[in-house]
């Protein structure tokens, strides 16, 4: 053999006059917290003692090159402890939410052991340190709770990948430890690249302190590591060449023969005993056994093991754990002489030996399938392995290869190449991510992005070894630029994202999301688009090639995959076993039947199949999903369960429980016993039929734990192609927290049409312990109708758990087709002088009216019949107001104008108190809650201007209030708000007017504004208008053209898709509004401060970052985030907000010396400031009663919408709606087209009826149905009866219906004593009414259900409640009546309120209670108890009084 050997070696001394120069850092010297962290060590090393100044005291990025066990551990420790210092308060607590540590690990082995170090070390000071990987998934809660996060590149790549979910996470990153960053010109290095480009850039944008640490080995050229990691070279760039190794290493190639121990490292599982195996047998034919033999010591113990006693072990990960331990701990304390391993050792586990051998180059990659050369990373990992500091002088390192590599080996330890980057094989993977995540949107920042990247740095370090002209290009601007385009056609080829080539502009796909969430490559997706469809069965869907892997079958594989196949495969194999997808799919199958595999390289490719299957299933299952496939999507749903579970779909669902053994479960299955009958029978039944008698109970508990659900669908047809759908899903199980979780269960919903197999709506939810989930959605509905929907309901985890409602159409009768719009006639202008009234005229600025206010004048001015106008926001229904009402002034007496909300009173009270009572010297009076004026002011009013209730209170008793019977006009503005909540006072009002007309023969004129209706006719017929009167123009007849873009946003959770909505908001501005106003809507005060702190850190990045303000920072202001935001040109405008600073932000903006408005949704009604560009920051707000997120309802979209466009300045106006994706379709249909008005009486009837009836209109049930005849509801009922729950419209039907519904009524007020009312004894009464009891009993009144619980408030009652004399139930802190409670007792106690917005809360309960008292007062006497009644009384005074 000595022809083909040829031996070199190295000595790689140890230069001590080096290392000698520095002292040592005795750990004495640490602060408290370092010498907790580093007991038991006396000082540390010489590198350690270099690096110690810079990483403890200072927050420099740091880079240490330095070889293998050279201590790199601790000074990553090093800057631990200096993070933690910072957020180290007086008395020596630690503020453990404020930090988070990421440590980057290249393999999981590594952040296991990392784990295992951080954790010991840091327990005395209380951090929590955990693992983060493939394998160890952590839930949400604990991440929170944890402070140190040991990960994976890849993991901590996906999590940061997520704009929705995991964003808040990635904010309060303070320190980033990335180890073995030599690892970049791996196929790996790419993501580690990603990584820092996405911190850094993070970094820069938000203005927030992450500090990166690099670990690695030596490199050659670490200046240009240092670079890429913005390492300031002169303060954290330290390199340490291989003289620093604590123990010097001899490289040799070829063979030693040594006693001491040796590790020797194979590249297969199946080698390490074949290699020992040939060892011993050498060693025992050259007479040499007695060398390894170990001494027989007390510790030695029992071990029997093959090999074992001639000292010789193996280690690899396919051994049990506690054998690794074993042979761990046997080396180590030297009872074993040889170990031989798999290269994973080098990496996972720190056991040093004297000597090292590297037995082959050759190495399996599971990835590729096929063998690959060891790289040289490995090679310095193995061989920083050798030579043990406390025993050995040196260390000595071999490598045996074949006779071709052994010059490239040579040349790679010896003169060490630089290391290069391998980004550009997975920019477009990379690319689309970052589009995906929002942080490129176009080819500039893309260019951008990459100058971050290793790649740009060795581009100009090395261009020729990336083939680029360097002379022309230097900053190599074209060529980055031609990188990002031709990525981007290529993306946009796969349908991953949209690409403008003109403009530049990327955007997200649903399918580059789903790409990026779950790490799918480029080419599988094109391979999805090429061959998935929505025929596809489990067989072909594993059939498929969906893994991005060529694997080669090898001969000695192939028996075992047959017997697999036979033994373990449910489905066929299409291909057989010979070709490598059918091998996949065998390993697949085998994986689900949980099989045994004995090969070495089968064991490592299952492992690899089983980690990546459920991540690409899944990938599928949201493609399927978005491409609205039901029977492709819901048997992807159940394949990754099964892949989850590693069950078969088919199986009992009971083998879900591990608890109960295989006996039990394979008689189950014999005996043919489903969930279902199960149910129905009794334990003790069970036990008997299992022959087992005590295992019925356990079965039985299994049985009701596994999730089922009861569902119940009410659908209303809006229009004739659109229906909602209100569904009620009540959870059917006993939940346990140790099955089910303590959070929620999650569950799919889909409404599909089983004949055109369609998914006309999908969401996700969460079944929350004990509590029905209410969810309401719209569908679209087709002529002619189908005989059936079918909504699906399926368990994201648990297999078998699925429900399904079917939506029947059989009754289901189509509302009427709406009547067209009136035409907008091209007349002449009408100037102001047509008034004929000099007064009047004074009153405009302008001198004609615009073409809507012209067509209507003649109607409004000069005739008495009643008025219907729809018209869009903008349109200038006010000045047409006006016209009705100068006409009344010029012969009668009273004007009521009723306004919805108080915000909206406010302003025409402040507008026409100086344009009318002024100028024209009328009397205007306010009415509302707030203002309550004496009688004589009201019934000497011109103009009351008023809300609905409001005027419906006074209103009631209008015989004996002759000011109601004087009105001449009631002008009733946005009318459209029939269909809302507060709709039925509305109603109400107008059934009364017509009612108080015909009773007193005095006609009262009903001008009602709106914006444009899509059923206006029945609304005109309701008011009494014939063909004259009824106006109701186009939506696209806006006097400034709108012009509306709608975006959709994925994801379940509402704060991570708003957070994900801040860029966009901040392109829209820049692209359609640069230099003029803004409006922002949100739902919230807190996302309005939210919004805000975004939108100031994009700025940051602009090269002027105060473009947005117009005027010198002075303003004097209460609220601390405004002062900061309107330093950059954005005000914050909601009702938390102190009276002053909210009028100076509306200043500052009417005045244009702000350009950015954020607003909550109430500013779109109550404060009339027209903008250029509108943006309608998501369209659900939080409802506190019901406490889930609810859509807007349509009209106030669309009242946000019409803020946009100023009729002055603007020739176009532009809205951008941002909505939750699964709601883009039903926004696009009715931003559009008008949405029709129904009634919401329904709901409410009781306490109209019951109006009446005190007010003595109503007397007898027949009057009841009479009135009934007299509402808008009625009109509806007819004209969309399915709505409302009518079978048919037929004569009969519908008395039937209403004869039911007044009985119903009735009867819900007798109970409740509000007609009839009996005598009742006085026995039955306490007369003792304590001050706490007449707290509590009103505050549990209906009136308050109203009153919003926000986004942590429970925890503010909480504290509250501490503080306040009387107690309340401490589990119902988050409930709007508990609320009012501590309200009532924190003004009643005179004590300090938690927030601006408790204060708010507080008048509106007051106004309420205030009532509410009177109510108890009246009603108390009636029953002759004068104590309570005296109470009663002084809790009203003492309510009024504070």
């Amino acid at each position: 053999s000595s022809t083909y050997q040829r031996q070199c070696e190295i000595e790689v001394c140890c230069n001590d006059a080096v290392t000698r120069r520095h002292p040592l850092f005795a750990s004495t010297l640490f602060a408290q917290i370092a010498q907790l962290v580093f007991k038991g060590m006396k000082s540390l090393n010489r590198i350690q003692s270099l690096v110690y100044e810079t990483a403890y005291n200072t927050n420099e990025n740091l880079l240490i090159c330095a070889p293998t066990g050279a201590g790199k551990t601790n000074i990553a420790m090093l800057t631990v402890l200096h993070e933690i210092h910072q957020h180290l308060q007086p008395g020596g607590v630690i503020k453990k939410d404020e930090f988070k540590i990421i440590y980057v690990a290249p393999m999981k082995a590594l952040a296991a052991e990392m784990t295992n170090y951080f954790s010991k070390r840091l327990q005395p000071l209380g951090i929590a340190v955990k693992e983060l990987t493939g394998d160890m998934q952590l839930t949400k809660g604990e991440i929170l709770r944890t402070q140190m996060l040991v990960t994976t590149p890849e993991k901590w790549d996906v999590v940061t990948r997520k704009s929705v979910g995991d964003v808040a996470l990635s904010q309060i990153v303070r320190l980033l430890i990335l180890d073995e960053v030599h690892l970049l010109h791996e196929d790996r290095g790419p993501v580690l690249e990603s990584l820092v480009a996405r911190t850094i850039r993070q970094v820069e944008s938000t203005q927030s302190m992450i500090r990166i640490l690099g670990l690695s080995a030596t490199l050659p050229n670490y200046l240009d590591v240092a670079s890429f990691l913005h390492v300031n070279p002169y303060i954290g760039l330290f390199f340490f060449d291989s003289r620093f190794r604590p123990v010097p290493l001899g490289q040799t190639f070829v063979g030693v023969k040594s006693t001491n121990k040796v590790m020797v490292f194979v590249h297969a599982r199946n080698a390490t005993v074949r290699t020992g195996m040939g060892l011993i047998e050498m060693a025992k034919n050259h007479g040499e056994i007695s060398f390894f033999q170990p001494v027989q010591g007390s510790d030695y113990g029992q071990c029997e093991k093959q090999m074992f006693p001639e000292g010789f072990g193996i280690h690899h990960a396919g051994m049990l754990r506690s054998d690794r331990s074993l042979m761990e701990s046997m080396f180590s304390k030297g009872h074993l002489k040889v170990l031989i391993c798999t290269a994973t050792l080098a990496w996972g586990v720190n056991l040093p030996a004297h000597a090292v051998i590297i037995k082959g180059t050759q190495i399996y990659d599971a990835k590729r399938g096929t063998l690959v050369d060891l790289g040289i990373l490995d090679v310095m990992q193995i061989f920083g392995r050798a030579g043990r500091p406390q025993f050995d002088k040196y260390g000595e390192g071999t490598i045996i290869t074949t006779h071709d590599k052994l010059s490239h080996y040579l040349t790679l330890l010896t003169q060490q190449n630089p290391i290069e980057s391998q980004f550009l094989d997975r920019l477009a993977d990379n690319l689309n991510a970052e589009i995906a995540l929002g942080t490129v949107t176009n080819v500039e920042e893309a260019v951008k992005w990459l100058s971050y990247t290793y790649l740009y740095v060795r581009m100009r370090a090395n261009p020729l070894a990336y083939g680029i002209n360097h002379k022309m290009d230097p900053s190599l601007l074209l060529y980055r630029r031609e990188l990002v385009v031709e990525s981007g056609r290529k993306l946009d080829k796969a349908k991953m994202i949209r690409f403008e080539e003109r403009t530049g502009y990327y955007a997200s796909t649903d399918m580059g999301r789903t790409a990026s969430h779950f790490y799918i490559r480029y080419n599988t997706i094109e391979t999805f688009n090429e061959l998935f469809n929505s025929q596809r069965t489990e067989a072909d869907i594993l059939m498929h090639r969906v893994f991005d892997v060529c694997w080669k079958v090898r001969d000695e594989e192939m028996e075992e995959l047959e017997q697999l196949l036979c033994n373990y495969c449910e489905l066929p194999a299409a291909g057989g076993v010979e070709n490598g997808y059918g091998k996949i799919n065998v390993l697949l199958q085998t994986y689900i039947s949980r099989g045994e595999v004995d090969s070495f390289s089968l064991i490592s490719d299952l492992s690899y199949v089983a980690q990546n299957a459920a991540r690409i299933v899944r990938a599928l299952f949201e493609i399927a999903l978005r491409k609205r496939w039901p029977t492709m999507t819901y048997r992807l749903l159940t394949l990754c369960k099964m892949i989850d579970k590693r069950l078969w779909g088919f199986v009992h669902p009971l083998r879900q429980f591990p608890n109960l053994s295989h006996v039990v479960l394979n008689r189950l299955e014999e005996k043919k016993l489903t969930v279902d009958k199960l149910k129905e029978m009794r334990k003790d039944e069970i036990g008997h039929m299992l022959h087992h008698v005590n295992i019925g109970l356990a079965v039985k508990q299994c049985v009701h734990q596994i999730p089922s659900i009861t569902m119940e669908a009410n659908i209303q047809p809006i229009t004739r192609t659109v229906l909602r759908v209100r569904l009620v899903v009540t959870p059917d199980f006993r939940w346990s927290d140790q099955v089910h979780g303590s959070v929620g269960e999650p569950w799919w919903l889909w409404v599909e049409d089983p004949i055109n197999d369609h998914i006309y709506h999908s969401e996700h939810f969460l079944l929350q312990k004990k509590q029905p989930q209410h969810i309401v959605f719209t569908i679209p509905i087709f002529e002619p109708l189908p005989s059936q929907y079918y909504i699906k309901v399926v368990s994201d985890r648990w297999l078998g758990a699925e429900a399904v409602c079917i939506i029947n159409f059989q009754n289901l009768i189509l509302p009427e087709r709406h009547p067209p719009h009136t035409e907008l006639l091209d007349l002449q202008p009408l100037p102001v002088t047509a008034l004929g009234n000099r007064e009047y005229e004074s009153l405009y600025k302008f001198t004609h009216f615009n073409p809507i206010q012209t067509q209507i004048f003649h109607t409004l001015y000069h005739s008495d019949t009643n008025v219907l106008l729809g018209a869009p926001t903008g349109s200038g229904k006010t000045i047409a107001a006006e016209m009705a009402m100068f006409r009344v002034f010029n012969k009668y007496p009273t004007v009521v104008y009723i306004a919805p909300l108080k915000a909206l009173v406010r302003e025409r009270i402040e507008d026409w108190k100086i344009r009318i009572e002024e100028k024209l010297g009328k009397k205007v009076v306010e009415l509302t809650g707030d203002v309550t004026p004496d009688m004589r002011a009201i019934a000497q009013a011109d103009l009351i201007v008023t809300t609905p209730e409001k005027w419906d209170g006074v209103s009631r008793s209008w015989q004996n209030r002759s000011y109601v019977q004087k009105v001449a006009i009631l002008i009733i503005d946005e009318i459209h708000l029939l269909g809302e909540d507060r709709g039925p006072v509305l109603e109400v009002i107008v059934s009364r007017t017509n009612f108080i007309s015909s009773h007193t023969s005095k006609t009262v004129r009903v001008v009602g504004l709106s914006t444009a209706l899509a059923n206006a006719r029945d609304l005109a017929d309701w008011l009494g208008i014939g063909q004259v009167g009824l106006f109701n123009f186009r939506p696209s007849v806006r006097p400034v053209p709108l012009e509306v873009h709608i975006h959709g946003f994925p994801g379940q959770h509402y704060c991570p898709r708003m957070a994900s909505m801040n860029k966009p908001t901040f392109q829209a501005i820049r692209s359609h509004s640069p230099a003029k106003p803004v409006l922002i809507f949100v739902s919230s005060r807190r996302q309005t401060r939210l919004s805000a702190l975004d939108l100031i850190a994009f700025l940051a990045t602009e090269d002027n970052p105060k473009q947005w303000l117009h005027q010198d920072e002075r303003e004097v202001l209460r609220d601390s985030n405004l002062k900061l935001t309107l330093a950059f040109g954005i005000g914050m405008h909601h009702a938390g907000l102190h009276e002053r600073d909210r009028k100076t932000v509306e200043e500052l903006f009417v005045n244009c010396k702000i350009q950015v408005l954020i607003a909550t949704s109430t500013l779109a009604w109550g404060v009339n400031f027209p903008a250029h560009l509108v943006v309608v920051k998501g369209t659900e707000y939080f409802d506190g009663k019901t406490k889930r997120y609810v859509d807007y309802p349509i009209t106030d979209v669309l009242q946000m919408m019409g803020r946009a466009g100023r009729p002055q300045f603007d020739d176009q106006g532009k809205a951008v709606i941002l909505v939750h994706d699964i709601k883009k379709d039903f926004y696009k249909k009715f931003l559009y087209e008008p949405f029709p008005v129904e009634s919401s009486l329904l709901s409410v009837l009781s306490d109209h009826l019951n109006a009446e009836i005190a007010a003595g209109t109503i007397s007898s049930k027949q009057d009841a149905m009479d009135y009934i005849t007299w509402t808008y509801f009625f009109r509806r009922l007819v004209m969309n009866p399915s709505y409302y729950s009518l079978e048919d419209i037929s004569h009969e039907s519908i008395n039937k219906y209403l004869s039911n519904l007044v009985e119903k009524s009735l009867r819900e007020l007798e109970c409740s004593y509000c007609i009839e009312i009996k005598e009742v004894s006085r026995s039955d009464h306490n007369p003792l009414w304590t001050v706490s009891l007449l707290i509590s009993v009103p505050q549990e009144a209906e009136e308050y259900a109203e009153l919003p619980v926000r986004h942590n408030e429970d925890q503010l009652n909480s504290q509250l409640a501490q503080q306040l004399p009387l107690q309340v139930n401490p589990h119902s802190y988050d409930s709007a009546h508990t609320k009012t409670h501590l309200l009532l007792q924190a003004h009643f106690s005179h004590a300090p309120l938690p927030c601006t917005d408790y204060t708010t809360d507080t008048k509106t309960v007051l106004d309420n209670t205030i009532r509410i008292c009177q109510v108890g007062f009246n009603q108390i006497s009636l029953i002759y108890h004068p104590e309570p009644a005296q109470g009663a009384k002084e809790r009203c005074r003492a309510g009024e009084l504070g």
